[in-house]
């Protein structure tokens, strides 16, 4: 998936992220306004994981979000 495409989609986007990361906050949601480097850094201070896997999880975000996104654009 394109960052560009989180940005665009941002609030449709960030609902499904406060899902996967609860701990981060609407005024955290707020502040990274789709800036995907803010997204990781904030996920490594809020759950003290090493920046390496806090990038690990938003790639892992990402590819499941293409998938959904592929599979609603296919015809039924």
């Amino acid at each position: 998936m394109n960052w560009q495409e989180v940005q665009g989609n941002w609030k449709q986007y960030s609902g499904k992220m406060r899902e996967k990361w609860g701990r981060l906050t609407d005024n955290d949601f707020e502040r990274i306004a789709g800036h995907r480097d803010l997204l990781i850094g904030k996920i490594q201070q809020s759950y003290g994981i090493a920046k390496d896997e806090a990038e690990r999880q938003v790639r892992e975000f990402e590819r499941a979000a293409d998938t959904t996104n592929r599979e609603a654009k296919r015809p039924h």
